[in-house]
């Protein structure tokens, strides 16, 4: 009694849910905000967007966090930390074999000072690349908010906050 193959089109699909494509976000978020000396990032490359679509995020050669020629590489500042994402809109793809696309907002608070515009370059290219890699996602767009600015140098009432 040997069971026959079922045509893919017969099997059904697999829908990801917008709150694992949010989480995704946040979590490729933190590890675009964490420094290169900590170990948990350390050694591990990031995976390169595809080059199919124009509309697509780039991801510079040799990873998210990579600077771009004549600009030192973006250390982020002590404090930064993704907060929050969600995802703002998705649509399933017409065409067999193109991926599925989605626009983000991912919120995250930054350590001040720093490059802010690094900083937020690297998040989306992170998230870019992770939802990409993980759920098979075209990503169109990031949007990220800055909902804070920490400022550790600063002592007594307004510690960690700047205004």
């Amino acid at each position: 009694m040997a069971l026959e193959p079922v045509p893919a089109a017969e099997r059904g699909a697999t829908r990801i849910a917008d709150k694992v494509i949010a989480k995704i976000a946040v979590q490729a978020a933190h590890e675009a905000l964490r420094g290169p000396d900590d170990a948990a990032g350390a050694g591990r490359p990031a995976p390169a967007a595809p080059e199919s679509g124009a509309s697509e995020a780039h991801v510079p050669p040799g990873g998210p966090a990579a600077a771009p020629p004549g600009r030192p590489a973006e250390v982020p500042a002590p404090g930064s930390r993704a907060r929050d994402a969600s995802v703002s809109s998705r649509s399933r793809s017409r065409r067999a074999g193109e991926p599925d696309t989605a626009r983000l907002r991912v919120s995250v608070e930054l350590g001040y000072p720093s490059d802010i515009g690094a900083q937020c370059r690297a998040v989306r290219s992170r998230v870019v690349a992770r939802v990409r890699e993980l759920a098979g996602f075209a990503v169109r767009e990031v949007a990220v908010d800055v909902e804070r600015l920490n400022a550790p140098h600063l002592g007594g009432d307004r510690a960690g906050r700047v205004q």
